[in-house]
Formats: structure tokens, C-alpha cells, sequence
């Protein structure tokens, strides 16, 4: 069993190419128990983004705060608090923050896809 809060972990600024202004906090994974999976929560700061990329494994999303675009295989979506995302293995993507608040959403991907 795990309880913490979210005050409590450790945020990470993700460096990597073709990523600006994006930072990371782990939220559950296999150390507090959840085998197998992990979700995150991402921040992107002013002029925020991921790296356009694909890899093999999904990933679900959920938008906490913050206004932002999904580029999903070339076409733009814009997300705001609430709005949901599926992103399937191999498919190019991107977050990108189009706001000066940040851009808050969770990410939950097979433990391999936390790198």
C-alpha cells in the first residue's frame, strides 16, 4: 500500500532532445507497489514541450490544468483541464504548453516507458 502527496516527491527536469521547459514527478510505479506500470505527472513551463517522438509502448493522459496541443501522427488537438488523451505505441507525438500557466497532465506507461 502507498499514500503520499504530491508536495512530497521529487521533481526532475527532463533533459533531452528536442524537450524545453518540461519537469517530472513520479507518482506510482513499481516502487510503491503498481507492478508492471507507471504514472507520472509532467509540468510544461512557458513555451513548454516534448520531444515529437514515437516509441513501443502506449501511453494515457489526463490533463490537469493549463492549455496545451497534442500533435498525434502530424494533426493538432488542443487539451485543457479535463480533456483525455490515448496516445498507441509507434505513434509520433508531442506536448506542447501554448499558455503562460503551466501545462499539468498525468501520463501512465508500461514500465519500460519510464525513461
Amino acid at each position: 500500500m502507498f499514500v503520499g502527496s504530491i508536495k512530497d516527491l521529487k521533481e526532475i527536469e527532463v533533459i533531452a532532445p528536442g524537450v524545453k521547459n518540461a519537469f517530472k514527478k513520479t507518482l506510482i510505479g513499481p516502487e510503491q507497489g503498481w507492478d508492471g506500470w507507471v504514472m507520472r505527472l509532467f509540468t510544461l513551463k512557458e513555451d513548454g514541450m516534448t520531444p515529437h517522438h514515437s516509441h513501443p509502448w502506449p501511453h494515457i493522459n489526463y490533463i490537469i490544468s493549463g492549455r496545451g496541443t497534442l500533435n498525434l501522427d502530424g494533426k493538432d488537438t488542443s487539451l485543457g483541464e479535463g480533456s483525455l488523451a490515448y496516445v498507441p505505441s509507434n505513434t509520433k507525438h508531442q506536448f506542447k504548453n501554448d499558455a503562460k500557466e503551466n501545462f499539468v497532465f498525468i501520463c501512465i506507461v508500461p514500465e519500460e516507458g519510464d525513461v
